[in-house]
């Protein structure tokens, strides 16, 4: 495996993190309700994104600085034994990265279905992270 390109960041910013993937998140759900496709995945692709962050930071005190966002799950993959279900959730964050290219770069339209299981992944996944932070008592 490459290096991953992070930077070193306080613990105390986890709190931080997980705020901007809760908002994320929450604006993923409204686009979906308004059938906003495109925006509902892309913004639970940043959710995710954030909340990877969060747990990064909480668990190891860095993040990815790499502008393959796939390499935020190699990150985690690293702290993967300092967390229960840490490589089960590294899994889901890859498939949900992997939607990123098309949602924000391709013509094609999302469809609906593409979009809910992302928003839904994403909440999953965000929910994980909180209770990661959560967990760290920071």
């Amino acid at each position: 495996m490459s290096r991953i390109k992070v930077v070193v960041v306080s613990r105390a910013d986890a709190p931080g993190f997980l705020a901007k993937a809760r908002q994320f998140a929450a604006q993923a759900r409204s686009a979906m309700n308004s059938a906003h496709h495109d925006a509902a995945l892309l913004n639970a692709v940043h959710a995710a994104i954030s909340g990877a962050d969060a747990v990064a930071v909480a668990i190891g005190g860095r993040r990815s600085a790499d502008p393959d966002h796939l390499r935020v799950a190699d990150l985690l993959d690293e702290l993967a034994d300092d967390v229960e279900g840490m490589k089960v959730r590294t899994k889901q964050l890859r498939a949900l990265l992997k939607k990123k290219h098309s949602v924000a770069y391709e013509a094609r339209p999302t469809t609906a279905r593409e979009a809910m299981d992302g928003v839904e992944r994403s909440e999953r996944f965000v929910q994980w992270a909180a209770q990661v932070v959560e967990s760290t008592k920071l």
